[in-house]
């Protein structure tokens, strides 16, 4: 039977968060229904809100990061029981496609449908409704609602004895941030490495720039509060912009500049891009990892830079990572206290605050907001 669910929907965008009562569809084959115990204030879900995203289907459920425990389960569906602990991936990984067999499962030709809310395999199929209307579900999970539906693509069971709380957040921020830094920057031990923009995401990839190995972490965000807690997860310098973090990698690499630049900017512009390029060394590689506006285009680089200094853009979704492998991983580091998890959240949220927690992240007082159900 189908149970009613407390969501936080958008209507329109640009538009803003409210909570409505949803009514939300049994799970089907190879689908789980899930309780949600946190879910993490994504900058992404925020994209929603101004429309820098524009959606394929309005209204939508928000949220894409989040962890919670199994309450039901579809019909031959095997590897999954009530009762397992899961973490909700944004990126389904299906194994059969052509990216995924590559190994590229960060790239799952079954995202195509993540700004629909749709059946990764049907767009016209949705699983949750409001007053006889089909409501979107954000990456096809809508972590901003009580109960959520979702195909076990989209889900990772985890060990109980983790924190739910916690485990939210490797969702998403934390493997986006970390990956970029590891598998997509090419940091080597040594290496001065600059982090534009130390938010959700790029406080992770500060974390993962010294786990690779850089002697020299540079964190660069204009609000005071985020550049202190950068110095507090690796970074050991910081500035409140580019123009002096390049100046200062320039001075201690003898006017070459850092080996890589991971843009993590909340909403992240052309103008941003050519700073980072600007601000590494010859056969440097810039990381492209924050999101901007889906209309905007144009990058102010010169190909003949790019060309003779043999410098490299790399474009990078989650990290570069595969959510099946990365988030084990990344909660057995937690366990093993090698990655900081707790200290990222800054505020807890309940649902009917969304809207605030996005209000807090552009005043700039958060580094990650949650929203905790009882």
């Amino acid at each position: 039977m189908p149970i009613r669910t407390r969501a936080a929907i958008i209507r329109q965008s640009p538009g803003e968060y409210e909570t409505v009562e949803l009514e939300l569809d049994d799970p089907r084959q190879n689908e789980v229904t899930v309780k949600l115990t946190a879910s993490g204030l994504c900058h992404s879900d925020d994209h929603l809100q101004t429309g820098d995203m524009v959606l394929g289907h309005y209204p939508m459920c928000g949220g894409h990061e989040g962890a919670g425990v199994v309450t039901a389960v579809g019909p031959h569906t095997p590897g999954y029981e009530v009762g397992d602990h899961v973490v909700f991936s944004f990126l389904p990984a299906c194994g059969k496609c052509a990216a995924c067999s590559r190994g590229q499962f960060n790239l799952c030709d079954t995202g195509a449908n993540t700004l629909v809310g749709s059946r990764a395999d049907d767009v016209s199929s949705f699983r949750m409704h409001l007053d006889g209307e089909d409501v979107g579900q954000m990456a096809g999970i809508s972590t901003f609602a009580e109960y959520t539906t979702a195909h076990v693509d989209s889900v990772v069971r985890i060990p109980k004895d983790i924190p739910l709380k916690e485990a939210a957040l490797v969702g998403c921020g934390v493997p986006t941030g970390w990956g970029s830094a590891t598998n997509m920057a090419g940091i080597e031990p040594g290496h001065t490495v600059i982090v534009m923009g130390v938010g959700g995401i790029g406080i992770n990839a500060v974390q993962g720039a010294r786990h690779a190995g850089a002697t020299t972490v540079i964190a660069v965000d204009p609000v005071p509060f985020k550049r202190e807690k950068a110095q507090e997860f690796g970074a050991t310098h910081s500035f409140a912009d580019i123009a002096e973090a390049t100046t200062f990698a320039q001075s201690i690499t003898e006017g070459q500049g850092a080996d890589s630049a991971i843009v993590t900017v909340g909403v992240t512009t052309g103008e941003h891009v050519g700073q980072a390029v600007a601000a590494i060394r010859k056969g440097g590689t810039v990381v492209l990892t924050g999101v901007g506006k889906m209309a905007e285009v144009g990058i102010p680089v010169s190909p003949f830079e790019m060309v003779m200094m043999q410098k490299r853009i790399q474009g990078a979704i989650y990290g570069g990572n595969s959510p099946h492998d990365v988030i084990p991983r990344l909660l057995r580091m937690y366990q093993a206290g090698q990655l900081k998890l707790e200290e990222l959240i800054t505020k807890e949220y309940t649902l009917d605050e969304v809207a605030q927690g996005y209000r807090d992240m552009h005043a700039g007082t958060n580094i990650r907001g949650i929203v905790v159900y009882e």
